[in-house]
């Protein structure tokens, strides 16, 4: 098995969460973030007692130094497993994904955070729930699944399905696709996703977006639907075929941008440093 390196990742807002961790919290507590200082009275804490603020403070009041707390977060993959990521050129976009999972793993359990796996394709996938945990192989087993499975044609339905058990909670969550199958649906799906930081990650592969390079006929098959068609490939074609390309990526972006989202585009393989920056670019 290849190493994958993990990636860095944090979130724009505080964290609310009893759990230590890694990322900023909103609660007060053992942290390394200072807030302010309190009377030793109202925050019974000797440990805390700050004695220059104390021997400063015209009230003649012992004071304590309250910080903020750091918190863990609970993190969520919920992967597409549709027929169409069963496609690939070279690799199946499934095992792109089960690649993400493993660095995602990886990235997860160097600073403390659980880890969980739903999937979907027409339905919600319960054969391949794993629960979320704290685990330096969470990765790994998460990916060896989605490695020997296969799906039937995905749709928003199933999607839904899926992450009603994350409905209302507050979390990281991974929105693994191609995103092939119709759109109808999608926003009620994302509704129920509002209270977490929701990433998609949008799984292409190199031969969905770029078309074949010679004239002549092109056997086409729908991963979905099953539906084959032959093309006659000619740079007209190949010009709609890109520009095709380019529309459902515009459909895509509207659709997360209406919501504050920010999809991260995988073409071929993933790319960590690439999911790094794109953490600094949107916490920033």
């Amino acid at each position: 098995m290849s190493e994958h390196r993990e990636f860095h990742y944090r979130l724009p807002q505080r964290i609310g969460g009893w759990r230590p961790g890694s990322h900023r919290g909103s609660s007060l507590g053992a942290g390394q973030e200072f807030v302010s200082h309190m009377r030793l009275y109202d925050r019974p804490d000797p440990r805390r007692l700050d004695l220059r603020a104390s021997l400063r403070n015209i009230q003649q009041e012992w004071l304590v130094r309250v910080n903020r707390q750091q918190a863990s977060i609970p993190v969520h993959a919920v992967v597409d497993v549709s027929a169409s990521m069963g496609f690939g050129s070279r690799r199946r976009k499934l095992d792109v994904a089960a690649e993400f999972i493993e660095a995602l793993g990886q990235s997860t359990f160097k600073v403390g955070d659980a880890l969980g796996m739903l999937a979907f394709d027409s339905r919600e996938r319960t054969d391949l729930f794993v629960p979320a945990m704290v685990s330096r192989g969470m990765g790994d087993t998460m990916a060896k699944l989605l490695r020997t499975c296969s799906g039937e044609a995905g749709d928003a339905a199933g999607l839904q399905d899926s992450i009603q058990h994350l409905a209302g909670r507050r979390g990281l969550v991974f929105l693994v696709s191609d995103f092939h199958w119709p759109l109808a649906g999608m926003n009620a799906a994302l509704d129920s996703l509002v209270q977490s930081f929701v990433v998609p990650v949008v799984i292409w592969d190199a031969a969905e977006v770029e078309p074949p390079t010679h004239d002549g006929l092109a056997q086409l098959r729908d991963m979905e639907s099953g539906t084959q068609r032959t093309l006659w490939m000619r740079p007209r074609m190949r010009e709609k075929w890109r520009e095709s390309a380019n529309a459902r990526r515009r459909e895509l972006n509207q659709v997360f941008a209406a919501r504050a989202m920010r999809p991260f585009y995988v073409i071929g393989h993933f790319d960590s440093e690439a999911m790094s920056q794109y953490f600094f670019e949107v916490a920033a």
